[in-house]
């Protein structure tokens, strides 16, 4: 069922690519979706040093995220990604 979550977010990045900050919470939600999942296996394996180092990941490609968000908005204006390409 968690995959089910994970291939949603897949589906969703792919169909809707007009907005970076569409295409960034899709990639957020995959990431939880798979956070979700390895958690799971991380109490089955008692091991929480590789959960903690995936939440470490996850919060970092987050913020990275929001930090491209926000030059591309000072710099072009908006947040879509087609302003990108236009010379």
């Amino acid at each position: 069922m968690f995959f089910f979550f994970f291939f949603m977010g897949l589906v969703s990045l792919i169909l809707i690519r007009k907005h970076i900050l569409l295409c960034l919470l899709s990639i957020e939600y995959m990431v939880v979706s798979l956070l979700v999942v390895f958690s799971i296996y991380c109490l089955m394996l008692s091991s929480f040093y590789l959960y903690l180092f995936y939440m470490t990941f996850c919060v970092c490609e987050g913020a990275l995220g929001l930090s491209v968000l926000v030059s591309m908005i000072r710099f072009h204006g908006n947040d879509y990604l087609n302003s990108m390409f236009m010379w």
